[in-house]
């Protein structure tokens, strides 16, 4: 690089960051496909620049909460990468024990309140942070993540009401990639945008940011965490963005045609990434070496991870309540 700036340092661990989490997932999709990693898994291959541009304005003590699409999340805000390949797994030492799975990543140690299986039942809970915040002063934010799917759930309705009338400090991030499980989103709306044009039912601002551009993403929804955490109340972002790989690592995804698959690709949010870093200045060779890096260092934690014991099954039992046992209730 011939001159390094803040800027320039910032674009580059953002970069680093969705290649992590390109690369981590991308590995979790062959295990998949080993039958070493069980049970339903969704993969945000393409999606990345929301989760990284998101977890760079937050602040350690914020809140976030996502769906089962929930890896680059929990990544993004600083979940050890090995501890979620071993949950993934199912082996000691996985980031919920192994109680998890794919579906259910949570790290309430980095800021993650968790991964969340059923459509929409999460956003009340966001809510619910949002409210704690509100009634200890903490001054902390929380972002709640969800597809366009969701927008057509109850409780999306339900949340977003109460957080406009209690002007909670929240931002609901819909992550718009356009498909409902297997379901073109634009085929079951009459709107053209699904989270967008419906903010305006709850006094909100209609915001739309290229979810692939992980510069916009920040910009953006830095000024809605920036908004909540100021006493603005909520903020509603769509965020556009597209997944590269099916509903789940089982989907074959025939239901969409490769030439539009193929056009989408060509925005990959690491493509536009590279790009900006390139105008930068930033060496290509330095942007490979940092693939390169990456690959071997998840290539190595896999070897360490499936060499890892399951877990001790006495461990089934702990963790399960707030006490820590369900000897209590015995």
């Amino acid at each position: 690089m011939t001159q390094v700036t803040a800027a320039s340092r910032t674009a580059l661990q953002s970069y680093r960051q969705m290649v992590l989490i390109r690369q981590f997932e991308t590995k979790i999709d062959v295990l998949y496909r080993q039958g070493r990693v069980r049970g339903p898994v969704h993969l945000g291959i393409g999606q990345e620049a929301v989760a990284v541009g998101t977890a760079g304005v937050l602040r350690a003590g914020d809140n976030s909460i996502g769906t089962y699409r929930g890896h680059a999340h929990a990544l993004a805000r600083g979940a050890p990468p090995e501890a979620v390949l071993r949950e993934l797994l199912g082996r000691d030492g996985g980031i919920c024990h192994g109680k998890g799975g794919s579906m259910h990543i949570a790290s309430v140690e980095h800021g993650y309140y968790g991964s969340y299986a059923i459509i929409g039942a999460h956003l009340p809970i966001a809510t619910g942070l949002a409210w704690a915040s509100r009634v200890r002063h903490d001054d902390r934010v929380t972002v709640c993540f969800f597809g366009d799917g969701t927008t057509n759930i109850g409780a999306f309705h339900e949340a977003l009401n109460l957080a406009a009338v209690w002007r909670l400090p929240i931002v609901f991030v819909c992550e718009n990639n356009h498909y409902m499980e297997y379901t073109p989103i634009a085929t079951v709306i009459p709107v053209e945008r699904p989270a967008a044009d419906r903010a305006a039912s709850y006094g909100l601002p209609a915001v739309v940011v290229d979810g692939n551009d992980v510069n916009a993403v920040a910009e953006v929804i830095g000024a809605a965490v920036d908004l909540a955490r100021g006493g603005g109340g909520p903020s509603l972002v769509e965020a556009d963005t597209y997944r590269l790989t099916g509903h789940s690592a089982a989907d074959p995804a025939t239901y969409r045609s490769k030439d539009e698959v193929a056009e989408r690709a060509t925005r990959d949010p690491l493509l536009r990434q590279a790009a900006v870093l390139a105008e930068a200045g930033v060496p290509a060779a330095e942007l490979a070496s940092i693939s390169t890096a990456i690959r071997a260092e998840i290539d190595a934690m896999t070897v360490v991870a499936l060499a890892a014991p399951a877990p001790a099954p006495a461990t089934a039992w702990t963790d399960m309540w707030s006490d820590g046992s369900s000897q209590w209730r015995n």
